[in-house]
């Protein structure tokens, strides 16, 4: 794959401060930083974002998630090992990433109501309009990913 650009960043950057500017908010919310991890991953995996995957990837692994639960992400419909909040943040995440097919459900949103406060509703939907932001950028303009992850201890769930 070949980069379509890689300098974007600095022949943008008023338009990317603002950007990074939001990220510092985001991680300044009541949101838990893993449920803020999982949001960004299954967005990049729905996307197709290699830089984002490899990046958020990293993070959540230095913060202490565990490989088993970044490994399950893509079936956590079928996995028991995401809680009540954060499957309801995965299926908003879905629905506002894959928008034009799924309309954003009441159902969906009905179980945000119910797991999340108003605040973090917002700061809910705010990250993952950030990250298919970021994702669409990024892979737009394939943005060569980083080869390597933190190394971790194997352990379960």
């Amino acid at each position: 794959m070949t980069p379509r650009m890689t300098d974007h960043m600095k022949r943008a950057k008023a338009g990317f401060e603002p950007m990074f500017a939001v990220e510092t908010a985001i991680q300044g919310s009541t949101l838990e930083p893993m449920l803020i991890h999982l949001v960004k991953l299954r967005a990049s995996q729905i996307n197709g974002c290699a830089f984002c995957l490899q990046m958020h990837v990293a993070e959540a692994l230095k913060d202490g998630e565990t490989p088993l639960r970044l490994h399950m992400l893509p079936a956590w419909r079928e996995s028991g090992l995401y809680s009540e909040r954060e499957r309801a943040a995965l299926a908003w995440t879905e629905a506002l990433t894959l928008l034009p097919q799924t309309a954003a459900p009441d159902a969906d949103w009905n179980a945000v109501e119910a797991a999340f406060d108003a605040d973090e509703r917002a700061w809910l939907t705010l990250s993952i309009a950030a990250i298919n932001l970021w994702n669409r950028v990024q892979a737009g303009l394939r943005v060569p990913h980083a080869t390597t992850l933190p190394t971790v201890q194997a352990h379960a769930a």
